[in-house]
Parts: C-alpha cells; structure tokens; sequence
C-alpha cells in the first residue's frame, strides 16, 4: 500500500483534511489511471523504456450535459492546459480534466473529444468540445518522443475513475515526473472547512514536476538542503544537465463550496501559494498552471451546446466576506498533495538507466525531528 505524507506522523498546515484526504472528498469527483512502465535500458525511440501514462478526473458523471463554474490561473506559462480559453471566457468546464506527458497532449485532448461526443451522440445530439488537458514533462526517464500513450489509455482512465482513496506517486501521467530532484508524480489531499466557516470542502489533485533541491520545503523546513545531492543524487541526463527548477505542476482544485467563475479563478490563484511553500517559485522553463472547478451550483447550469429556455438561472455564491478560509484550505491542500507524491513515489530507474531516486522516508523524518517537526504522539 502506498505511503502518504502523514502515515510518517508528519503533519503540515492548520486545517483539518477531509476523510479521505484526496480530491475525492469532493462528492462526485472520481479518479482514473493508465499507468505504462514497460522495457529498461538504453533509449530506442519509439520502443522505450516508457515511463508515462494519462490520469483523468471527473468532476461528475453528468458534466457534459451539466457544466460546473470554473477559472484558471497562470503561474509561469511554460507549459499547456488546453481549453482554459473557453474556460476564461464561459467560466465553466464542461468535461473531465486529463493530464499526461508533453507530448501526448494531442492524443488525449482527441480522445476526450471523442469521449465527449460519444456521450452526446446517445442523446441525439451533435456539438462541439473542448475538453481541458494538461501536461508535465517526462523525457527525462521516458521515451516521450516514442508517443506511446494512445487513445484507448484515455478512455481505460475515464472508464477505470472511482471516488474513494486515489493512488499516488507513481501512477497515471505522474508515472515518469521528478520534484525538487526526487521522484515525484501524482499527489492529492483536502481541507475541510468548520461548520462557522460553511463546512465546505476544498481538495487538491497535482502532477508534480518541477522545482530544485535546494529550495524544498517541508512545513518550514529546508529539507532539500538537509538532503543534499551527496546523501541522495539528483538524476542525471548524459547528454544534458536539468536547468535547477525545471519542469512543471500542474494543480486541480475542486470544492463543493458555490463558487462563480471570478471565485473559482481566485481560488486557482492560490494553487501557487501551496507551491511556493513547499519550494517551487514558477520559473522560467516550469509550466506551472492551475484550474479550480466549484461544485456548489450543480444541476443548476445546462450545456449552452443545446437549445435552453430563456429563463434566468438562480445561482448561489459564497459571500466574498467569508472566502479567506476557502483560499487558505486551496493553499494547504495544495501543500500537503506536493508532499503526498513526493512521500508516495518509489525510486524509478528510466531510459539509458537515469534513476530518480525517492523521498527517503527515514531521512525525512530525521530532518523534521531534528527541527522540532517530527512524528507526533
């Protein structure tokens, strides 16, 4: 069974996770994974070894016929999210959210427009999609120029999601990532508000990426410098060293709180927050992009892809007087899912034998005693 942040005793943050601990604890989120890990040793493009895979979340079994407010934000722009425009512009997401590797966006973006349209077309309907995909790069360990991710690993995904407890570290399009020089991946983790602050829930879904060594951070303290290259080596391409930093996350926040599309984008600002605790800072070859979607309004909007009344729609908001506890719950539980697929990744040996090397647990746990941040009682 994976190990998670807190299964170490370690704890991060002031609020109180929900029961899962996951993006999940949002009522109607489900999770899927295609996870492929074939072949070792030299790079022969085009037959691996392959590190990669396609992680697909869906925010409820009806999004395409009942869209959710959403908004996005950009940290450091080197990197895609597909269909944030419409997003930007309708303030609603319409489809499940993929994430996978640099490049095989295209494929999975294709595939959830088929999907999406398969969907449609049992109700007789005709239209057009434009599904949100995001992606992190894993050429480091992968054979990424080799395409291997297809169109049937997007739909195994969105056919294989559940709610409950979601896998982490090195699963899913997180299979190949690095962190702060680790091994990274898939993480995930909520906050759950106090009835006085609305009981709402905000959770956390990252594809970690990004960030150097030297600059993590783990609830205060400079992990990354108590846990040098020496004592645990950064991978290393032959060809050409990493530039300290690079990569990318990419950030899915999701809350059942009613939110509207300006809340929702404030909400995804703060995914950078949570980053920036742990140590990432958005630079400048990090792709480092956020989308939050609310489902606090569901069943209240219908597609716009299909004839509606005219009617006016009655939506609820959560007053802005009262959105401070909701920013904070997104800047933790951004946080502790970083943590979440550092702690869950296990030492992966990729292409031309580069190995990234896992979050050793005992060192971090001595790291933390020694600053005051150990296991508690």
């Amino acid at each position: 069974m994976t190990t998670r942040y807190r299964d170490l005793g370690l704890t991060v943050g002031l609020l109180q996770p929900g029961p899962l601990n996951a993006i999940t604890d949002v009522e109607g989120v489900r999770v899927g994974f295609t996870t492929l890990i074939e072949g070792d040793g030299p790079l022969q493009v085009g037959h691996g070894p392959v590190r990669t895979g396609v992680t697909a979340i869906v925010p409820h079994d009806a999004i395409g016929a009942e869209p959710l407010f959403a908004g996005c934000h950009r940290l450091n722009g080197n990197g895609e999210l597909t269909g944030l425009e419409w997003v930007r512009e309708s303030g609603q997401l319409t489809t499940p959210i993929a994430i996978t590797n640099t490049h095989s966006v295209g494929v999975v973006r294709d595939a959830l427009v088929e999907a999406d349209v398969g969907n449609a077309r049992a109700t007789g309907a005709v239209f057009w999609s434009l599904p949100v995909v995001g992606e992190t790069y894993d050429g480091t360990l992968n054979d990424i120029n080799g395409f291997h991710v297809r169109s049937e690993h997007l739909h195994a995904a969105l056919a294989g999601a559940v709610s409950g407890p979601v896998a982490e570290g090195n699963v899913g399009g997180g299979t190949g990532m690095i962190c702060h020089d680790f091994k990274g991946g898939t993480g995930t983790a909520s906050r759950r508000l106090s009835p006085g602050e609305g009981g709402w829930t905000v959770s956390a879904l990252v594809q970690a990426n990004h960030g150097a060594r030297e600059r993590l951070s783990v609830d205060g303290v400079p992990v990354g410098r108590e846990i040098p290259p020496s004592r645990v080596p950064i991978p290393d391409e032959p060809e050409a060293r990493r530039e300290p930093g690079a990569g990318s996350i990419i950030v899915v926040l999701a809350t059942d709180a009613p939110l509207l599309p300006h809340q929702c984008e404030r909400l995804a600002q703060r995914a950078g927050l949570g980053v920036a605790r742990v140590g990432g800072g958005g630079e400048n070859s990090s792709g480092d992009l956020f989308i939050a979607f609310a489902t606090g309004n569901r069943g209240r909007l219908s597609t716009y892809k299909l004839l509606t009344s005219a009617a006016a729609l009655d939506v609820r908001m959560v007053p802005d007087s009262s959105i401070t506890a909701l920013f904070w719950a997104a800047i933790e539980a951004t946080e502790e899912a970083i943590l979440n697929a550092l702690v869950a990744a296990e030492t992966m040996v990729g292409r031309d034998g580069i190995t990234a090397h896992a979050l050793d647990h005992g060192l971090l746990v001595e790291t933390m005693s020694r600053y005051g941040r150990g296991p508690t009682p």
